[in-house]
């Protein structure tokens, strides 16, 4: 690792670890073989040897993405080993489209459901599906369907909501969840083109909704002056 791309001791980082996301993670110490952060104990994971990823900005290209493994543990406080050169994340990774799409969900030894996609991106979907038991940290596989292809990858609930049709009579549960997933670079392709291609329609269609309000104007003028 390149101590010198790494935050100063003091500043904090975010950290995926065993499915969660902790967002405020602090930096105590970093030299070129380790990196010791503190963290809540809840947090703490329980074994060395455990995987994790830590990001941090990388100005206007993105963020910084760096995979480790915990190799000390000393009560809320943990050295993270971390091989290599972190990568880029850029900032298009999170750009986020769609909406509508049939997404399958898949456990093990439970029904499959379907259900639809609110937006996605290249590392996570929302979508909403009914009467269906999620929770935080469940882990399941999701298909989702892109126009005429399909995506297919692993994926962890983060964030679950849920909440019962009451109006015009009562119905079934309405749950939304929010679940982040690992992909291959030709899955993150599909979706990243399928995301651009729905922005360029959409600029597309306000430019001609524009062009035509634009002409209805000016024939409405011209006919107000006519009349003069």
């Amino acid at each position: 690792m390149t101590s010198s791309l790494f935050p100063a001791d003091g500043s904090h980082v975010e950290m995926d670890l065993g499915g969660r996301t902790l967002p405020e993670v602090r930096v105590v110490r970093v030299t070129d073989a380790t990196v010791t952060l503190s963290l809540a104990r809840a947090d703490v994971p329980l074994t060395t040897g455990s995987p994790v990823t830590i990001r941090w900005p990388a100005g206007p290209r993105g963020r910084y993405a760096h995979h480790g493994t915990v190799v000390r543990i000393d009560e809320n406080r943990i050295d993270v080993t971390l091989p290599g050169e972190p990568e880029i994340e850029q900032l298009r990774l999170y750009v986020r489209g769609g909406g509508g799409e049939a997404i399958l969900l898949v456990r093990a030894d439970k029904p499959q459901v379907t259900g639809r996609v609110h937006d996605i991106s290249e590392r996570s979907v929302r979508a909403h599906f009914s009467d269906v038991d999620l929770r935080p940290g469940d882990q399941m596989l999701l298909r989702v369907q892109l126009g005429n292809e399909v995506v297919e990858f692993p994926a962890t609930a983060l964030r679950v909501s849920s909440l019962r049709q009451q109006v015009p009579v009562r119905g079934p549960v309405m749950v939304e969840m929010v679940a982040i997933f690992d992909r291959n670079e030709h899955q993150a392709k599909i979706i990243r083109r399928y995301v651009f291609r729905l922005q360029t329609m959409a600029r597309r269609e306000a430019a001609a909704a524009e062009a035509i309000a634009d002409e209805m104007i000016a024939e409405m003028m011209a006919e107000a002056a006519n009349l003069r």
